[in-house]
């Protein structure tokens, strides 16, 4: 029996869609824990990253004051 009622084929077609449903559901699930991941390295990131900056920043206000101290010595 080669020949599908039409409610077959249409149960057949029914049955494709729901599971490309599940599978962008999934996809979708996967995509958005990947982005939580994804935010939460930006913010660790960040966080290196101004502790660097204020690093520096206290390295040249330090560097500034040996350069006075030595104006200062030479006059």
């Amino acid at each position: 029996m080669q020949n599908k009622t039409l409610l077959e084929r249409l149960d057949e077609r029914i049955d494709q869609i729901l599971k490309r449903c599940e599978d962008l559901k999934t996809e979708n699930e996967n995509m958005q824990n990947e982005i939580v991941s994804l935010k939460a390295q930006q913010e660790i990131k960040d966080t290196e990253i101004e502790k660097l900056m204020e690093e520096n920043s206290l390295k040249d206000l330090e560097i500034e004051e040996i350069v006075n101290k030595i104006e200062n010595i030479l006059g």
